[in-house]
């Protein structure tokens, strides 16, 4: 989901880009190259004939597709809906990194929650066409177990530092009462968890580079790691929770699966539905460049009968866990 997400918001922020080419100090021209203008007809006339052109329309038009539909047929998304799911995301993601991710790609807070509202429109828009029995979650387990046990987890927080002499500055003032949190974001060069008081969340084996993976699973929680030397420097350690190994069963994983499957369904009918929306309204493209923009509406759905059930069609795929460092 967080992949498909920057694909989307990077899509919308392409959008906003085109519409903010209309300003500027350039009058008709974009810009310059050694006194040789390059002419705002130009730039327009390359973009619109080009895929990127054709995706910024395709992207417009789906999104007001998805608001006229959610106006008309009076869908609400509420905002704490829209928070719920944007912290479900970001929970994926190693402190920070989200944020970073966001920043890297010139995307701000309103574009994600657009964004997020139009996605929790369409999902209700087909959640009637959603079915998920307690067969299909049997049957997903037996298929799965490898992707649903957990392995062992530890949750720590770490500072980094370049050299020895300075871990055992920070480890002296540690033991000597200091403030872990405040003295990551004085002395930790790991930019994705400093200003989180060095908080790195829950990893589990092969995550991490091996030393740091030794010091983290063998310290007792709550106790001051002696410093760890790494590629990246020196580390300060403190585990702070363990979870054991967990068997996936149906006490604890059906509500997870249930969760999988529902998504997988509905990724299943967006298409279609997008497609039926447009096949419905009247859209009329003036830009002669751009008439081939829009991909052709999606058939009719099958009738149910025809229709595979969701262990049929449930896949192994699941959301990569991010990289650490």
């Amino acid at each position: 989901m967080p992949e498909r997400l920057v694909a989307v918001l990077s899509a919308a922020v392409l959008c906003a880009g085109l519409a903010a080419c209309s300003g500027g100090s350039g009058g008709d021209n974009v810009a310059s190259v050694n006194g040789a203008n390059i002419t705002r007809a130009e730039f327009d006339s390359k973009l619109e004939a080009g895929p990127q052109g054709k995706a910024i329309l395709n992207q417009l038009v789906q999104a007001d597709l998805i608001d006229q539909y959610a106006r008309d047929n009076h869908v609400e998304v509420s905002d704490a809906d829209v928070d719920a799911r944007e912290n479900e995301i970001k929970a994926k993601y190693p402190p920070g990194q989200f944020d970073s991710i966001l920043k890297s790609q010139n995307l701000t807070e309103d574009d994600v929650k657009r964004i997020l509202r139009q996605q929790l429109v369409v999902e209700k828009a087909v959640s009637a066409n959603v079915k998920v029995s307690d067969a299909d979650v049997k049957s997903y387990l037996e298929k799965n177990h490898a992707t649903l046990d957990t392995a062992e987890q530890v949750r720590a927080k770490h500072i980094l530092v370049a050299d020895a002499k300075t871990a055992q500055t920070v480890e002296d003032k540690l033991h000597s009462g200091g403030d872990f949190a405040a003295l990551a974001k004085q002395y930790s060069t790991d930019p994705s968890s400093k200003e989180k008081g060095g908080e790195l969340g829950f990893f589990s084996k092969g995550q991490m580079v091996p030393a740091f993976q030794a010091a983290a699973f063998s310290q007792k929680i709550g106790a001051i790691g002696p410093p760890v030397k790494s590629p990246f420097g020196y580390h300060i350690i403190v585990v702070e929770e363990k979870k054991p190994a967990q068997v996936a069963t149906l006490a604890n994983s059906a509500d997870k699966i249930r969760k999988l499957l529902t998504q997988q369904q509905q990724q299943q009918q967006v298409p279609t539905f997008l497609g039926q929306l447009r096949s419905k309204a009247t859209i009329k493209i003036y830009d002669d460049k751009l008439q081939d923009a829009l991909p052709p509406a999606a058939p009719p759905p099958a009738s149910a009968a025809a229709q595979p059930s969701a262990a049929a069609t449930a896949t192994n795929a699941a959301s990569p866990t991010p990289a650490k460092t």
